[in-house]
């Protein structure tokens, strides 16, 4: 895939390749609000938030932007900067309330409407089934933790593509299983709250096989481009081995299994260590190992590791005892991550290396910065420049030969940010959550124009 850089008298282009596509990202849980509306059922979230200290200011999805109501006029926003793709997820608990048994068909209808608003406006929809709204009844008998929650998944997998595969452009299984499963499982920092090392590596093991399971599923039903969207991050230190372990934890034990048929053996003897294999069944490698059309790569920033004797395991990494998570260097943006580009770049150029038959697309970048409206400006020169920045990182990999097809910038709408609730902006469109009034931040209309020249300014 070749690119190319136009130089003219307002400085220089870096192209992206033809048919390139462009987007922007949000997920159910953080958006939608009405979450007692048209038999919906509880999530994991709708739990966890309501637990005190959960989530900051006691803040829950109840009503977020209330795009349940509005998604037409969001719709119509997002036609007016030219967005050809959308990226949204798809509430589990509004389509089965307990996670089982019959669909209940208002939920459907909602992303039937939304779906054909998208088209009418020329959007190409991209669906994610699962952003970690898991149903609360699920989590009652198990949740990721047992292996019936996988089974569970592939038959709602089947209900949507049966009602919404006919307009659907890609669909996306899961978004950032690590996340689902470390920080819902291990540390206890997301829903459903879970402190059990043994549990969180159940957990990967079935949000794979989840996966898996759900990829046949869209299969079988003609889903015409499959994807699994994980996040990403290059792991970094002076010391090797501590490098390499931390690695297979937070990479190689999602993308081995997935592009490769096995869990990693250094990864593995980890998972023996924190309650054994048993959960691991014969035919599940070949289950996972179903052949995808796009890796979603979610990068946000590089990981920093020393090797520290005696340290205790991080709670979010279990198994990583004698290695220090070491914080943020130089600039970060509000929730505190490290600013660096050039992790994408090195992050792309190595996948495309390792696993050269898989397309990429980044499916989330994005930062959170203080914004502040000015009547019906917000001026977000931070988020552009960390825009602009990034994507300049992903044209160098593309021309160091990283199969990237894509970039959908995250977010595109203020939102409930999980355990941070309400207080950090990611959004390139403002909300007053008070009064639901939406402001194009500078960022969307500076991403309008990237999109036009399908290239950004060097």
């Amino acid at each position: 895939m070749t690119t190319r850089t136009d130089t003219g008298a307002s400085g220089r282009t870096l192209a992206f390749p033809p048919g390139f596509v462009w987007g922007a990202a949000t997920a159910a849980y953080q958006i939608e609000g009405a979450t007692g509306d048209d038999g919906r059922g509880p999530s994991i979230w709708d739990v966890f938030s309501t637990r005190p200290g959960a989530v900051a200011g006691g803040h829950t999805g109840e009503v977020a932007c209330d795009h349940y109501r509005r998604y037409a006029a969001d719709v119509a926003l997002m036609a007016g900067l030219g967005l050809p793709a959308y990226r949204f997820s798809i509430a589990w608990p509004r389509v089965q309330p307990d996670g089982s048994g019959p669909v209940n068909p208002r939920g459907l209808d909602f992303y039937d409407r939304l779906v054909d608003e998208l088209l009418a406006h020329g959007i190409d929809p991209y669906a994610t089934l699962y952003h970690w709204d898991l149903p609360q009844a699920l989590e009652e008998r198990g949740g990721w933790a047992d292996r019936s929650t996988a089974l569970r998944f592939a038959d709602y997998a089947s209900a949507v593509h049966e009602r919404l595969g006919d307009r659907v452009t890609a669909w996306t299984t899961l978004n950032e299983p690590w996340v689902a499963a470390f920080l819902g499982y291990a540390s206890g920092q997301h829903a459903p709250g879970r402190r059990d090392p043994a549990a969180a590596f159940r957990a990967a093991h079935h949000l794979l096989l989840a996966h898996g399971l759900g990829t046949s599923a869209l299969r079988a039903g003609g889903a015409p481009q499959i994807c699994l969207t994980l996040n990403l991050s290059p792991v970094m230190g002076t010391d090797a081995d501590a490098v390499r372990l931390v690695d297979g934890l937070v990479n190689r034990q999602f993308l081995d299994p997935v592009l490769t048929g096995a869990l990693p053996s250094d990864v593995r003897a980890i998972v023996e260590r924190h309650g054994g294999l048993g959960h691991i069944a014969e035919g599940d490698a070949a289950a996972i190992a179903q052949p995808i059309d796009l890796l979603g790569v979610n990068y946000y920033n590089p990981t920093y590791v020393a090797a520290v004797p005696g340290a205790p395991a991080d709670p979010a990494h279990p198994g990583s005892e004698g290695i220090a998570f070491l914080p943020a260097r130089g600039v970060t943006t509000e929730m505190g991550w490290p600013i660096e580009p050039t992790g994408l770049t090195a992050l792309l150029t190595r996948l495309s290396r390792d696993h050269p038959r898989v397309p990429l697309v980044v499916t989330e970048n994005g930062a959170a910065f203080p914004d502040e409206p000015d009547g019906d400006r917000v001026a977000d020169a931070d988020r552009m420049a960390y825009l602009s920045d990034h994507l300049s990182a992903a044209h160098a990999a593309i021309e160091a030969g990283a199969d990237l097809r894509g970039y959908f910038v995250w977010s595109l709408l203020d939102n409930f940010e999980w355990a941070e609730g309400y207080r950090r902006r990611f959004g390139i469109v403002y909300v007053d959550y008070a009064s639901q009034r939406r402001i194009v931040k500078d960022s969307a209309l500076w991403f309008r124009d990237v999109i036009r020249r399908n290239g950004v300014r060097d």
